[in-house]
């Protein structure tokens, strides 16, 4: 599903000659395309789809309709992991962690692969021996 989403304009900037902002989505933060919305200023809400600032918000109105996404699940269906998101579909808890080097929450083990990577060296080492 693809929403038109309300979000918070957290910085404007330029990129590529193209007025760029960095958008709050409740949480998720996006850069969005301001070129349908040229006035649009930090602090102030729009309505955002597939990446672009298509109309302004009241500050009430955005957050009551972030809320109400919240509570349906829709912010994460819309901005979250695809990758995530079948893994649950499928019944498969989520392994891995937003955190590159990994730790007990998750992420990807570096150190206990390594660990079960040598204990098998070893014991093919052993069996070769006569």
């Amino acid at each position: 599903m693809c929403l038109a989403v309300p979000g918070r304009v957290l910085d404007i900037g330029e990129k590529d000659g193209t007025r760029m902002a960095t958008v709050d989505f409740g949480g998720v933060v996006k850069e969005v395309c301001l070129e349908y919305l040229p006035d649009l200023q930090v602090g102030e809400y729009a309505i955002v789809h597939v990446g672009f600032a298509l109309q302004r918000l009241d500050e009430e109105s955005a957050k009551q309709t972030l809320e109400l996404f919240a509570q349906l699940g829709m912010l994460q269906e819309e901005f979250g992991d695809p990758w995530e998101q079948a893994a649950a579909a499928g019944g498969e808890p989520w392994p891995f962690t937003d955190d590159p080097a990994g730790g007990p929450a998750g992420g990807l083990p570096a150190e206990p692969v390594l660990e079960l990577g040598r204990q098998e060296q070893q014991s093919e080492r052993e069996a070769r021996q006569p």
